[in-house]
């Protein structure tokens, strides 16, 4: 049986069901971007 997804905001603000995943994987990407700021800074002597 095939998903139906809504355009409802609220329905795609709740997510997938995976609420750990999301905050994983969040969590992480705000780290390389974290990193990667100080790396370019570091690099390019800002």
């Amino acid at each position: 049986m095939a998903h139906k997804h809504t355009a409802d905001p609220a329905e795609i603000m709740r997510g997938t069901g995976h609420p750990e995943l999301e905050y994983a994987a969040g969590w992480t990407i705000a780290g390389l971007v974290t990193i990667g700021t100080i790396v370019a800074a570091w690099v390019f002597a800002i």
